[in-house]
């Protein structure tokens, strides 16, 4: 086997293997997808944490209600109680930032998608800002979560 055919297989073995690891976005930039370990520290309200180093993150594929809103307290202590003071996994979807610094990411602890877990309580609304590789699981979830009259969000709905 010549020298230029090796080299040929291993371009086109490494760009397979790379596109295992990377999905375009919206946008067409190739984003990585592997998921990153982080230490929460701090919890801002139901959408938005703060992991080791400061930095922020807000959830994807959800929206919880502000401060001074009906379900404000409920959803930051659930969240709270779910992965304040763990170690979780960061995975990237789409943009790397919002409009005011903060990490867009999945929230995973063990095998549990923390941000459908929010939906699923009734604690937050599926809210889809870009395409994101979650959100059939994210709006199902609402769908249970609404049909079932569940959390705070959903719990006095009358149809």
């Amino acid at each position: 086997m010549s020298v230029r055919l090796v080299l040929v297989l291993l371009v086109v073995a490494a760009l397979a293997v790379a596109g295992w690891f990377m999905l375009g976005s919206p946008s067409g930039a190739v984003v990585v997808t592997s998921k990153e370990p982080a230490l929460v520290t701090r919890i801002v309200d139901g959408d938005t944490i703060v992991v080791e180093g400061g930095q922020k993150v807000r959830l994807l594929g959800m929206d919880t209600d502000e401060r001074g809103e009906p379900c404000y307290s409920e959803a930051k202590n659930a969240l709270a109680g779910l992965i304040l003071n763990k170690e979780v996994q960061l995975e990237r979807d789409g943009e790397d930032k919002d409009m005011y610094g903060r990490l867009l990411r999945w929230i995973w602890l063990d095998n549990s998608l923390i941000n459908e877990e929010m939906v699923k309580l009734g604690l937050a609304a599926a809210r889809f800002e870009q395409p994101v590789h979650y959100e059939e699981r994210i709006a199902a979830a609402e769908k249970a979560a609404i049909d079932g009259k569940l959390g705070c969000k959903w719990r006095n709905l009358t149809k």
